[in-house]
């Protein structure tokens, strides 16, 4: 028997439970891994409250991330005892996910834990870490360097955000920080960020091409602010889009594409190939440190997750929660 945040369905609505499951529960896999941490993202709140459409099917044990150790292995690149983590490909959506001691899983989509991250460390950085990293490895992948001037980060509070900031001015860039946070404004300053805007500026309709302000941008927010970024982005700029925490519309004109030449980069971490993967957990590994990992990410245990998972909705937690499943 192993614990596990459980969401079923009742009708119309869903509703979680922390509960005791049954290893023989566990859904096909041709790897077992007895999960030592997983988080709670903004996808799993909603799950967890029935807030949005996240689950594919019931009953769903959420968590789109989780970091652990393989217990029992049918696939050709795994073995017992290795150090795995893994976020995207469904997990916690449409395949049981890591908030539970134990997880099932298709051995394609793990990635070998980094020598010099713990499971702990790894789930600090998660999916949002991950995203934000695929977004600047793909600003730098299309040309950009630090001396091409300033670089938006939206939704700065937030996991991906946060991380987003710690990143770039890692690497020497000088980061405008967007928010609604401004009692945040001196977390935001010991994560890198230089200078801060109020996020209102840019989160209603806007004009179709504005005053030229920024190089590039990481935006995971969308919709009118997506739209205003990408107004406001200098000519031969980049934008790499990762969220919708604002909305998935984009109620934009083609000015800053055809007029500035701004390039609009997608960023989908949730099937990326094994090599791109690996690619970004080793600039992570390189990259962040466990003082800003200590400084975006907060502890807690499998048990708190319910009364978390309403607070994260609500906007009263910044950063990165990270769960302890043996707690």
């Amino acid at each position: 028997m192993f614990n596990a945040i459980l969401v079923e369905q009742d009708g119309d609505q869903s509703h979680a439970t922390l509960t005791q499951l049954d290893e023989t529960s566990l859904p096909e896999g041709d790897v077992q891994v007895r999960v030592e941490w997983s988080t709670l993202n903004y996808k799993d709140a909603l799950a967890i409250t029935g807030k949005g459409a996240v689950v594919r099917h019931f009953p769903m044990v959420p968590g789109i991330d989780l970091a652990g150790v393989v217990e029992r292995s049918e696939h050709p690149g795994w073995a017992a005892g290795d150090k795995v983590l893994l976020n995207g490909w469904g997990i916690g959506e449409s395949h049981w996910g890591g908030l539970a001691q134990q997880a099932r899983v298709n051995g394609d989509w793990l990635t070998r834990m980094p020598q010099t991250l713990d499971s702990r460390q790894a789930m600090a950085i998660g999916t949002a870490g991950y995203t934000a990293m695929l977004s600047l490895l793909a600003l730098e992948r299309h040309g950009l360097t630090p001396d091409h001037g300033d670089v938006l980060v939206t939704g700065a509070n937030g996991g991906v955000g946060s991380f987003a900031i710690a990143l770039l001015a890692k690497r020497g860039y000088c980061v405008v920080a967007a928010t609604g946070r401004p009692q945040e404004a001196a977390f935001l300053e010991r994560l890198g960020a230089a200078e801060i805007i109020d996020r209102q500026s840019l989160s209603e309709p806007g004009k179709p091409l504005a005053k030229a302000r920024w190089a590039a941008a990481i935006d995971s927010v969308g919709s009118h602010t997506l739209a205003n970024v990408c107004a406001q982005t200098q000519p031969d700029g980049l934008v790499a889009a990762c969220g919708l925490a604002q909305g998935m519309d984009f109620p934009a004109s083609v000015a800053p594409f055809i007029l500035r030449g701004v390039s609009l980069l997608g960023i989908n971490s949730v099937t990326r190939p094994r090599e791109e993967r690996d690619r970004a957990w080793a600039r992570l590994a390189q990259d962040i440190d466990a003082t800003v990992l200590d400084e975006i990410s907060r502890d807690i245990g499998l048990s708190e997750t319910l009364d978390a998972a309403d607070r994260l909705l609500a906007g009263n937690i910044r950063g990165r929660v990270v769960v302890d499943v043996n707690r």
